[in-house]
């Protein structure tokens, strides 16, 4: 038997309900599609609610406390082993095709990063990075993009294709450079124009006047195709990471999705009166209109994190979602697309495919919009697909939890490789062609959000509760994730809940050990 492809498909910030399976405002025929050939696990989470810590735990195995990119604006080390580098090694061709984010938007003397200004628009860099800077991360092949909608730090792979393609005004659709350097003076004039307020992602007209066939939700589809179609012509078995931008704000994109949904039909997060009455400080203090968090600031380096909609209205956020929401629809079309291609290579039952987010998102619920450092399960649960050809159940629906975490050591199985010693995560093979019990009883949520420590927690989930603490603070979180959902009320210090509390507690511990990794071998007694 052949060895198994590989296809990872990722979206940015995509609420783990977002899927026509689950939810009927939104369509996903394709991602529905995917669900019907496999598993749709209704509990996957992500390591930590941010971009660049779970993005790197994909691809090590590791917990961000573990590989080091712990928060945002931080750099994976290029020397920590990859799931690219085992798989390059077993004769894998390896591609990133889309959104990396392993590395900061800045390079200082500490910390060099290719994915910042101004080798984003350094065209000619990129012309040649596959030739000079790979392997980078484990992938023979890279193709990036780093600018979410219309986010002045585009370039890279992506704008030499707009070139390409014919595009060469495609600076007009963007706003200025993230640097506050224009390079024409028509920079921008096309992009939506920003707004003050209501909150992050928001654009004065969401319809982004990009014409769709430039945009790179397409160009991640067809790149990805491309990379399938090469590995196959080359006789390689592939490990193809499909990372795709959206649905992360800003709120914007071209027609026909602009206007595929209507915002009257959206439904949308609230704060519910009296439910930060027993929570922490941090969560009481975004309900201050002028975002003054006081201590728990991000000691003046970049965007404190929390995103409180005080003063948006329901009809705003309505508009946002259904924005959202056709930011989605247009990614599965192109999902869609790479699963024709599949098809038409003869290549599906010899492939696992799984799809996921790196984080979820709010749009209102808790009185919260976009991301940041709390850990409902709005942000740290993620949407999560996996099809195991000729090996599974197809259309099964499963509680099971899963975690990030675990995807790199169960691509290695997936491979036929041994377990590397580095990774944390363990195997969900088995769990996911449904032969064994659940690999997992709980899922491990790290947040070291600014470098100060004011907030500093960990969250641990299991099937009923969801307990997180903080670093040096006598506060923390308790949810009884089945008398309470919607996490309304916080049990940590109710004492009706003493003992599940210290149960939790214990289990934490445990957890934390269980996840211990031994990277080097003992060989002799001292």
């Amino acid at each position: 038997m052949p060895p198994m492809n590989i296809l990872l498909i990722t979206s940015d910030q995509q609420h783990w309900t977002t899927l026509g399976v689950l939810n009927d405002k939104i369509k996903t025929p394709n991602l529905d599609r995917l669900a019907a050939m496999g598993t749709n696990f209704t509990r996957g989470y992500c390591p930590n609610p941010t971009c660049t810590p779970t993005r790197a735990s994909i691809i090590t195995g590791q917990y961000p406390s573990t590989h080091g990119a712990f928060t945002l604006g931080t750099k994976l080390d290029e020397n920590v082993p990859t799931i690219g580098d085992h798989l390059r090694k077993a004769g894998y061709a390896t591609t990133l095709v889309g959104k990396a984010h392993f590395q900061p938007l800045l390079s200082t003397d500490d910390c060099e990063s290719v994915e910042c200004y101004p080798m984003l628009r350094d065209l000619d860099f990129w012309k040649t990075f596959n030739d000079e800077h790979t392997p980078w991360y484990g992938f023979d092949r890279v193709e990036l993009a780093r600018n979410h909608a219309d986010e002045g730090h585009v370039g890279q792979q992506y704008a030499v294709w707009m070139e390409e393609n014919g595009l060469p005004n495609w600076r007009d659709y963007f706003q200025p450079r993230h640097d506050g350097i224009k390079d024409t003076e028509t920079d921008g004039t096309l992009a939506p124009p920003l707004v003050d307020g209501p909150g992050y992602g928001w654009r004065k007209d969401m319809t982004w006047k990009l014409p769709e066939e430039f945009h790179y939700t397409a160009w991640t589809g067809q790149r990805t195709i491309a990379a399938m179609r090469d590995a196959h012509a080359a006789g390689k078995p592939f490990f193809v990471w499909s990372s795709y931008h959206d649905p992360h704000p800003p709120y914007c994109v071209p027609e026909p999705w602009a206007s595929m949904y209507n915002p009257e039909d959206m439904e949308v997060g609230k704060f519910v009166d009296g439910e930060f009455d027993h929570m922490p400080p941090p969560h009481q203090l975004t309900r201050d209109a002028n975002g003054d968090f006081g201590p728990y600031n991000q000691d003046g380096k970049g965007n404190h994190g929390y995103h409180p909609h005080v003063g948006v209205s329901e009809q705003e956020l309505k508009e946002a979602q259904a924005i959202y929401y056709g930011m989605i629809s247009f990614m599965d079309h192109w999902i869609g697309q790479t699963l024709d291609a599949l098809d038409e290579m003869g290549l599906t039952d010899q492939t696992l495919i799984v799809f996921t987010s790196d984080h979820g998102h709010f749009v209102g619920e808790h009185g919260l919009v976009a991301k940041g450092p709390f850990h409902y399960d709005d942000v740290i649960r993620v949407p999560f697909l996996a099809a195991v050809p000729g090996q599974q159940k197809t259309g099964n629906t499963s509680a099971d939890i899963q975690t990030l975490v675990d995807l790199a050591p169960t691509f290695l199985e997936a491979a036929g490789l041994g377990p590397a010693r580095e990774m944390q995560g363990v195997s969900q093979l088995d769990s996911w062609r449904g032969t064994a019990e659940p690999t997992r009883d709980h899922a491990i949520v790290e947040n070291h959000h600014n470098a100060s420590d004011a907030v500093h927690l960990r969250t641990l989930v299991t099937d009923r509760y969801k307990l997180t603490v903080y670093r040096g603070r006598d506060w923390g979180e308790l949810f009884d994730m089945q008398e309470d959902p919607h996490e309304l009320h916080n049990r940590y210090d109710d004492p009706a809940y003493a003992e599940a509390r210290s149960a939790m507690m214990m289990k934490l511990i445990q957890a934390d050990l269980e996840r211990e990794p031994a990277p080097q071998p003992r060989v002799a007694g001292a």
